[in-house]
């Protein structure tokens, strides 16, 4: 009988441990698969947008039944105000940081964003005026040279990083959109679209002249910006807030220039009196 017992305990202990060697096995292959190729697959994801992340960002129509209220204003960015610095900084590409026409102009010549023709008060985002690139930037006189796979349907260009004229854009447009919301009794301040402004000189060196250059929309942009951190002021280094987070929190300082109206007319052409 206790042979029996000793025989039985044997049996016991041997699959115990058979099954605990079992499952250190297959968890450590599970470390392993998770390993650096998981890494580098989720670095791949995080660099583009997909449809889905589209969708999430995009602002989710609301009902004319719960705004009883709407004002489209412009207003003009200038970036030699403090608040606005973080849309200028860094002037070069540092450590992988961009500042925002850098962002916008490479996502343009890759074929990720669609621009909108400047159309001073009028503006309309639908496809007959979408800005094609490539004259855009002839305009401009952005050099610029074919990119690898670029095609006559889809064409992606490569402009060099001393191209860019990230320092003569030192102003934005910005389209805001005012809405009082019923259901929450509340008023809203919504970025509907941006467009970067381009100043520069004559060959004489005069004052330098105002160049509009596209509307892009901000449902379109915010996905991209959501994954550029920046620091917004001098006190505190840290890059807590995103591009995103600067425009959803209007966090940027900027003089109303003109709101819609039937005229189209500015602010200045509506009251030239100052006091006014």
């Amino acid at each position: 009988m206790r042979l029996l017992r000793h025989i039985l305990f044997i049996l016991t202990a041997t699959t115990i441990a058979v099954s605990a060697t079992a499952q250190q096995s297959s968890s450590s292959s599970v470390v392993r698969k998770g390993g650096r190729g998981s890494k580098k697959e989720n670095t791949e994801k995080s660099a583009r947008v997909t449809d889905r992340m589209q969708q999430f960002f995009n602002e989710p129509e609301r009902s004319d039944a719960d705004a009883q209220w709407m004002k489209i204003v412009y207003r003009q960015i200038d970036l030699d105000k403090v608040k606005n610095a973080p849309l200028y900084y860094p002037e070069e590409v540092i450590d992988g940081q961009e500042n925002l026409f850098r962002i916008i102009l490479r996502l343009l010549a890759d074929g990720e964003l669609n621009a909108y023709e400047y159309l001073d008060g009028r503006e309309v985002f639908t496809d007959q005026y979408k800005v094609n690139v490539r004259d855009m930037l002839d305009r401009f006189h952005i050099l610029y040279t074919e990119a690898k796979g670029s095609t006559e349907k889809k064409p992606r260009f490569a402009i060099e990083e001393s191209d860019v004229p990230a320092n003569e854009v030192l102003s934005y447009f910005v389209l805001e959109k005012w809405e009082f919301d019923s259901r929450t009794n509340k008023t809203r301040r919504i970025v509907e679209a941006i467009c970067p402004v381009l100043h520069r000189s004559d060959d004489f060196g005069g004052e330098a002249v105002r160049y509009p250059m596209f509307w892009v929309k901000m449902d379109n942009l915010r996905p991209y910006l959501t994954q550029q951190y920046i620091f917004v002021d001098d006190d505190n280094n840290l890059p807590k807030y995103t591009y995103a987070d600067y425009f959803s929190r209007n966090m940027y300082d900027g003089d109303i220039y003109k709101t819609r109206n039937l005229a189209n007319k500015s602010m200045m052409q509506l009251y030239p009196d100052p006091d006014d």
